[in-house]
């Protein structure tokens, strides 16, 4: 009988010490979902609070602690960026509208030298001014496009036709398109393509992606576009190579054969697609760039 007691007593002590651990494993989970969604909504919303936690056990707050420490290193260096990211996108803006007035100026008196009787050294002289001031005026056009994709504006999604607006972006290229003799292949998908989207966002990605791909063209150009939404533009550029094409989406990178352009292009393309939780990507693959972008669908 005494044998049976300590038995029932063993188990009783295993059950409570089971019982114990339980809860003590569920406080543990709970602390640490705690943990997590504070770590995420701090990520997310860019606040001044700190990772809080309920539970008093020592080894979670410790780990709390750690976080939080983390934490206000990370936020710190970002208010630094921030502080950094702000102050570039003023010089530039200034620089920019500083250049406006002499390039004005330069187009103004190279229009009234045309209209007077020049030699053919003068004519191919005022020729080349032409030529380095409108590389100039792009430049400056792409610096201010920077300046203001820089300044996050608050988005205004709508129900638009992502296909439509792909069409329209096209046509405005047409004239460059025939005047470089590229013939684009071009294939779109029958129906509409719906999506919820910034349309001056989705303008600007397709027009710099575009011109992108038209100023390193090796004499071709195409796009395809699939049903749902995923969109390849390719062109044959012998002048890059895998490690070129992975930096192309970096601030100011331009290869060899542009240096009428920031680099700064394809840089916000991919700034405004993924502030519309879209991707894009580039590979590059037997001579030829492919640029490859996706939005996400409706829901």
């Amino acid at each position: 009988m005494k044998l049976l007691y300590l038995s029932l007593a063993a188990c009783l002590f295993l059950f409570l010490l089971v019982c114990l651990l339980l809860v003590r494993i569920r406080i543990l989970h709970r602390s640490l979902k705690e943990i997590g969604k504070d770590f995420h909504d701090i990520l997310a919303t860019d606040t001044n609070t700190l990772v809080c936690v309920s539970s008093r056990d020592p080894y979670v707050l410790k780990l709390a602690s750690h976080i939080n420490q983390e934490l206000r290193i990370l936020r710190d260096q970002r208010r630094r960026f921030q502080a950094g990211d702000r102050n570039l996108k003023e010089a530039v803006t200034g620089i920019s509208h500083d250049l406006r007035t002499p390039l004005t100026a330069i187009f103004g008196y190279l229009d009234l030298l045309d209209r007077e009787e020049t030699g053919p050294d003068a004519e191919r002289y005022l020729s080349m001014i032409r030529g380095r001031a409108e590389a100039m005026k792009n430049l400056m056009e792409e610096l201010m496009d920077y300046s203001l994709a820089a300044d996050v504006r608050p988005l205004s999604p709508e129900r638009m036709d992502l296909k439509g607006a792909l069409e329209e972006s096209l046509v405005s290229f047409y004239d460059l398109i025939l005047e470089k003799g590229i013939e684009p292949r071009i294939q779109l998908p029958d129906g509409p393509v719906w999506r919820d989207l910034d349309r001056e966002s989705v303008s600007r990605i397709f027009s710099n992606i575009i011109a992108n791909a038209l100023r390193y063209s090796d004499g071709d150009f195409s796009v395809v576009m699939t049903g749902e939404g995923s969109i390849t533009f390719s062109n044959r550029a012998p002048d890059l190579d895998p490690v070129s094409a992975g930096r192309l989406f970096d601030r100011f990178y331009t290869v060899s054969s542009g240096r009428d352009s920031t680099g700064l292009g394809l840089s916000i393309a991919k700034a405004l697609t993924e502030r519309m939780g879209g991707r894009i990507s580039a590979r590059y693959k037997e001579k030829r760039l492919y640029i490859t972008l996706t939005f996400p669908s409706l829901s």
